[in-house]
């Protein structure tokens, strides 16, 4: 069991099970709950979709919502294992990637709208949070320098061709993900992961400003702990780390992919048509609780 797991599990109370979901696990069900909704909806039906970051964690919970609720899905991610399996997993197209390279993203974008001609969502996701981002006092200018080009200038690039691209259509949807960390402290240090991610939420800002009136909406996605392979890696040396962080949790756990990736899809369609230039905080009620450090 994973150190996110196991804080979890002992901190959870015990769940009486009935019903249809009794015979399945707490996550399952609610994986299943999430799948179920997204074919029902249907906001998406033939719209483009770019996701990267694809394969795994969030990335992948949100191509698994784009496609069921309609999208034609591009997966962009630098695993070609993990990438490719989620793109054939949905019926979508793989693309390779490295998010850090100007070309390649630019020829990422170019073959989505080459492949399905347009491109309406862009859910600029790939991002890393490695164990030696830690303390300012003890974190290497090279361990900076990686996490701003992978969580920040990656979404620069990112968002800069593909708003190139939703303008030749006059509209589209942008959804960066940022982080609970760029609106409040956090209560364990990550001092490039903070300042990358405050970086995406004011970039988000501006650009959902100067777009609003092209038909292009851009939002920064700010979620609150997650349970993905990111957190796990994260935690898995320092499972206190992880009690930290639950401690201050108001809905007492992590969240779950699918959870934030009901949120992505919400932004990414109608249904958020007024919503350009925020803070898209799911979070659990962290940045609305009063917390001290422990």
């Amino acid at each position: 069991m994973d150190a996110v797991r196991r804080i979890q599990t002992v901190r959870a109370r015990p769940r009486a099970r009935t019903g249809r979901g009794a015979g399945l696990h707490r996550d399952e069900e609610r994986l299943h709950r999430h799948q179920l909704k997204g074919e029902a909806l249907q906001r998406l039906q033939d719209r483009v979709a770019v996701v990267t970051g694809g394969g795994s964690g969030i990335g992948l919970a949100t191509v698994r919502r784009f496609a069921a609720e309609g999208a034609k899905v591009v997966v962009a991610d630098i695993d070609a294992t993990s990438g490719g399996a989620a793109a054939a997993e949905v019926g979508g197209l793989y693309v390779k990637v490295d998010v850090t390279d100007e070309e390649q993203v630019r020829d990422m974008f170019r073959t989505a709208v080459d492949t399905y001609g347009g491109l309406d969502i862009a859910f600029n996701n790939a991002g890393i949070s490695p164990p030696e981002d830690d303390s300012i006092l003890t974190t290497g200018i090279d361990a900076w320098r990686r996490v701003q080009e992978v969580n920040l200038t990656s979404v620069y690039l990112c968002s800069k061709y593909a708003i190139e691209h939703m303008l030749e259509r006059g509209k589209g949807s942008v959804i960066n993900t940022a982080s609970f960390v760029a609106v409040m402290g956090a209560a364990t240090s990550q001092i490039s992961y903070t300042a990358s991610k405050g970086g995406v939420l004011a970039m988000s800002r501006e650009l959902g400003v100067q777009f609003a009136r092209n038909g292009i909406r851009v939002n920064a996605l700010c979620p609150g702990p997650v349970n993905t392979p990111l957190l796990q890696e994260l935690f898995a040396k320092d499972p206190e780390r992880a009690a930290r962080r639950l401690v201050h949790i108001p809905i007492g756990r992590f969240a779950e992919p699918e959870e934030i990736a009901a949120a992505v899809a919400f932004l990414a369609s109608d249904d958020a048509s007024f919503i350009t230039a925020s803070q898209f905080l799911v979070d659990g009620g962290i940045a609305g609780a009063y917390v001290t450090p422990i």
